[in-house]
């Protein structure tokens, strides 16, 4: 088992990660929160029948009666209505504010359960236990949130976990379109901060069934370790942790225009990031070796244009609804070379130009 301190300016937590560590999280909280009067354990459907049983008898070793509320899977769930209905149901089986919450699931669950924890009671302690290797991601970093029909992510708060507990076992039953969602953020993270990462990405993961064992470990130890690098130095996103949207400026608006489940994050992240290497090419005058990069991505079936039918112009403005958006202008994350990012504002005829040139 590796143990990865992630220190931020508002708290200090552990992260665990490692095979067959699901039974220590009773120690685990009685490590990292204190005194316990309830516990809700929020999960999805999909995660809740795999896993659900499992830990609330782990759960019962420490505490009486674990409660537990399930969620529709899928990006959908990070709804008002979902919210509102995790909400009533902590009042209405009295957790105050020594309660905790636990997040069993991917980065939906995740997301929904910390914006609940932020907010009831003006904010209570929440551990996250990512079953995806997407939630690598999401699970660290204290970024919580749902969506809006306007965009993904645009209701939320800064909401940092008291701990993640991370056993890479509970992935053994992820599909694999759900495995190469998360491989798409682990990519990112070696694109945006380690060259020498993402060279072993490309020298040792060829498939992914590659995705397994101790690489699989590996992976998400270092994909980690960038994320809380970037969040360590700037936890509310007022500078450098922008760089961790490499890719999501597109994603985003393809996930958005689809219709939220229609294509996973993962995959609108890769388009997104084919794109925003197209883009740095183009502006910065070099090579980033992009359609190899592309052939490699298509190992991993990845999509790697626009769908089709998504119209550039309303793709466009989905860009502009981002969250990181100055004054109605896109900013992009682009690299000038693996490693080295910078973020670019670009104008809207000059944007949509490269999404019509983009095939």
């Amino acid at each position: 088992m590796d143990k990865f301190t992630i220190a931020t300016k508002s708290k200090t937590y552990p992260m665990y990660i490692g095979a067959e560590i699901i039974d220590q999280l009773p120690q685990v909280m009685q490590d990292t929160c204190k005194s316990v009067s309830k516990v809700l354990v929020i999960s999805d459907e999909s995660v809740a029948a795999l896993y659900l049983d499992k830990v609330t008898g782990i759960l019962k070793q420490q505490y009486a009666e674990p409660l537990s509320f399930i969620i529709p899977s899928g990006e959908r769930a990070k709804s008002f209505d979902m919210y509102y209905q995790c909400q009533t149901y902590a009042l209405e089986k009295g957790l105050d504010r020594s309660s905790v919450i636990l997040a069993l699931g991917g980065g939906v669950v995740g997301d929904l359960a910390g914006f609940v924890a932020a907010t009831f009671m003006r904010g209570i302690p929440f551990i996250q236990i990512p079953t995806t290797l997407l939630a690598h991601d999401s699970a660290v970093g204290g970024k919580v949130a749902i969506n809006h029909e306007l965009g993904k992510n645009m209701i939320g708060a800064f909401h940092q976990p008291n701990a993640v507990l991370y056993d890479i076992d509970l992935m053994n039953t992820l599909p694999k379109e759900e495995l190469r969602s998360g491989f798409a953020e682990v990519i990112k993270h070696g694109l945006i901060w380690d060259p020498e990462f993402y060279q072993w990405l490309t020298e040792e993961i060829s498939s992914l069934d590659d995705l397994k064992g101790e690489k699989l470990q590996y992976a998400v130890l270092k994909g980690v370790a960038v994320k809380a690098k970037v969040v360590s130095e700037d936890e509310q996103e007022k500078g450098l942790r922008a760089i961790l949207n490499f890719g999501h400026t597109l994603g985003h608006a393809i996930e958005a225009e689809s219709g939220y489940g229609k294509i996973t994050h993962g995959d609108g992240v890769a388009i997104g990031m084919i794109f925003a290497l197209k883009v740095s090419e183009e502006i910065f005058q070099v090579n980033l070796a992009s359609e190899k990069i592309r052939e490699w991505f298509r190992l991993f079936d990845f999509p790697t244009a626009i769908p089709d039918g998504l119209d550039r112009v309303k793709l466009l403005e989905r860009m502009k609804h981002d969250k990181k958006a100055t004054s109605g202008k896109v900013k992009m994350v682009l690299l000038k070379n693996i490693g080295e990012t910078v973020s670019q504002d670009i104008e809207d005829e000059q944007l949509l130009r490269f999404l019509r040139d983009f095939k």
